[in-house]
């Protein structure tokens, strides 16, 4: 019996316009109605929530910054909080410049709500990327952006993809830190052991829930974990190679509101 459902959002309950289809909405009420608990899971902040959780009917929990820090959506209360320490993002960011002189850097801090950017990284920048206008984000020193924890400390390149990015972090075999991406142009840095997979374990330690009793959904190589992880993981049918291997079933593609067609039939097989 599926006792919560994790969502991602972004390439999974959203189509690719970024809406919450009908459908997909009634499909969440059903759940909600049926006494499951429904989450997003996200690599978002709270405040790029808000559109989303309107159109989708979440009032409860949330999980965000790829696992980092969950909350309740109609309280606004912090459940928790995992910080990158300032040694680890500090060695990995001067290291990698050397490499890479022309990667730029951004520290998530706050819950969320506090946004330190290097200078030149708003130049890089839209607002899609991290629901903030690029001219909201004040062109600091690399010292400022490393001085303080991260909930999530970001790492981009103007000339490489995230997949070759990542090549760049592996090479310098470093360790204190997880380091994913979400398809969006640039690397997430968390905690080590932080992940999607992580946090939605602390929200079920929280309810009682345990993970056999997790469905989980989701696209991106951040979603892998927690497929894996989850009693029944469903990857999407545009998902990358990692969510698609993590998973144990696949269902339609975002646009073809694959979560939505994968509850229907859930929810048509439970004992009415």
């Amino acid at each position: 019996m599926i006792r919560l459902i994790a969502t991602d959002l972004d390439g999974t309950l959203l189509r690719s316009d970024g809406t919450v289809s009908e459908r997909t909405r009634t499909a969440l009420n059903a759940a909600r109605a049926a006494g499951i608990v429904v989450v997003p899971v996200t690599a978002r902040q709270p405040r790029g929530l808000k559109t989303v959780a309107e159109a989708a009917g979440f009032t409860d929990y949330a999980i965000c910054g790829n696992g980092a820090h969950a909350v309740h959506l109609g309280s606004g209360q912090t459940l928790f909080e995992e910080h990158l320490p300032v040694p680890a993002q500090s060695t990995l960011a001067h290291q990698l410049t050397v490499a890479r002189p022309e990667v730029r850097f951004a520290s998530v801090r706050d819950g969320g709500s506090v946004f330190v950017a290097q200078t030149g990284y708003a130049e890089l920048a839209t607002f899609e990327d991290h629901k903030r206008h690029p001219h909201e984000m004040e062109a600091c020193s690399l010292e400022r952006v490393l001085a303080a924890p991260s909930l999530k400390f970001i790492v981009r390149s103007q000339l490489l993809s995230p997949r070759a990015l990542l090549g760049e972090v592996q090479r310098l075999e470093l360790d204190g830190f997880a380091v994913t991406h979400s398809g969006a142009p640039f690397l997430e840095v968390l905690a080590p052991h932080v992940s999607k997979a992580w946090g939605v374990e602390q929200l079920c330690g929280r309810l009682g829930i345990r993970a056999s009793e997790v469905l989980a959904f989701g696209d991106a190589p951040n979603d892998a974990e927690l497929l894996h992880w989850a009693g029944r993981g469903v990857a999407m049918a545009n998902a990358e190679p990692e969510a698609l291997d993590a998973a144990d079933e696949v269902t339609l593609n975002n646009d073809e509101d694959g979560v939505a067609a994968y509850l229907e039939r859930y929810l048509a097989g439970l004992p009415s």
